[in-house]
């Protein structure tokens, strides 16, 4: 630094060298919540793997029980169709042939709605599995029929245990339960303060040369009752997540019954029709539209054999379904290998 003025000339210059040393421990405190805060990420990858997984099983049966309400609710709707125009090309001799015709006139009109819902109902099931797959919407995909059949499951208490164990949400509450006791230990041990030692050196030249040289120490003021703010924070964020834990380990096991519940009643349901029970009604649908046809058959008969041919096909898939949701709810609850599901066929593109 060159001095100025009238009185004065000559250079000025300092240099110094700072190393900061801090409290022992406080180094590998803030390694360990760096590590804390990868394996939360971690965690929370492999939850969204988990779900991605679970709710591609889902969609993929949804898309096949959408399909086949659909084509059954078409098929019926056109074997009415047919019965319609039948019935109008015969000259009906007296009231009943016509109020039978008008019957069978209103009630195509509700089975036309019902194929136009489940037809919609599929659409939305396509583009739901094509936008998981990253496809067009309009993609076609070519199904194959599908029957579910499941086997026992583990206890409750298994799945309880394998919930605590395993599940995302608990290892996450815990991972934060642990980084949090590290940030108190930090900020406990940030009560000391770092101390910064490094020489220095100055010279002034201003006719005659003088150098300075020595070595600094720096300390921060106050030197006690330091970070006291900081410690009550993290105390109590840690209180937090202890309470976090307790909460969440509470909600998933909550999930974890009635995920059970769901489906074992399901299941139990399943039990009680066969694999071929939905052909059996089908064939009865079809035989009834025959006999009526002959006149062997009240048209109340006729009609209440198509509508109940719907309702069963859709009750009967609804709870496979539901069965299978709660299955994949188990897995991604507990993360236990639960092989428990059977398939015929699949879905081929």
């Amino acid at each position: 630094l060159r001095g100025g003025g009238a009185h004065s000339d000559g250079v000025a210059w300092g240099v110094s060298l700072v190393q900061t040393f801090e409290y022992p421990g406080r180094m590998s405190l803030r390694k360990a919540i760096a590590n804390q805060d990868i394996e939360l990420a971690q965690l929370g990858l492999s939850q969204f793997t988990a779900a991605l997984k679970a709710r591609a099983n889902v969609l993929g049966y949804n898309l096949i029980v959408s399909h086949q309400k659909a084509a059954a609710a078409s098929e019926v709707a056109i074997r009415l169709q047919e019965l319609r125009d039948a019935l109008v090309q015969r000259d009906p001799a007296g009231v009943t042939p016509l109020l039978e015709l008008r019957i069978v006139e209103a009630s195509l009109v509700t089975f036309r709605k019902k194929a136009i819902d489940a037809n919609q109902a599929l659409q939305r099931a396509l583009f739901d599995v094509n936008l998981l797959r990253g496809k067009p919407l309009d993609t076609p995909l070519e199904l194959a029929h599908t029957e579910l059949s499941f086997q026992t499951i583990p206890p409750v208490e298994a799945l309880l245990g394998g919930a605590r164990q395993g599940n995302f949400e608990i290892l996450m509450r815990k991972v934060e339960l642990e980084k949090q006791g590290f940030v108190l230990s930090l900020n406990k041990n940030q009560r000391w303060p770092s101390i910064s030692v490094g020489p220095y050196f100055s010279q002034e030249t201003a006719g005659e040369r003088n150098f300075v040289g020595g070595i600094g120490v720096t300390l921060p003021l106050p030197f006690w009752n330091r970070n006291a703010g900081n410690i009550d924070v993290s105390n109590a964020r840690s209180k937090q997540a202890e309470v976090s834990l307790y909460v969440v380990q509470l909600r998933v096991e909550q999930s974890v019954m009635e995920a059970f519940l769901s489906f074992q009643l399901h299941t139990n349901e399943m039990k009680l029709w066969q694999n071929h029970s939905i052909h059996q009604f089908r064939e009865a649908a079809d035989l009834g539209d025959r006999h009526y046809r002959l006149g062997a058959l009240p048209i109340a008969t006729y009609l209440e054999l198509q509508r109940e041919y719907l309702d069963a096909l859709e009750s009967i898939l609804d709870v496979q379904l539901a069965a299978l949701d709660s299955l994949m709810q188990l897995r991604a609850l507990t993360q236990m290998d639960l092989n428990v599901l059977t398939t015929e066929e699949g879905i081929s593109q």
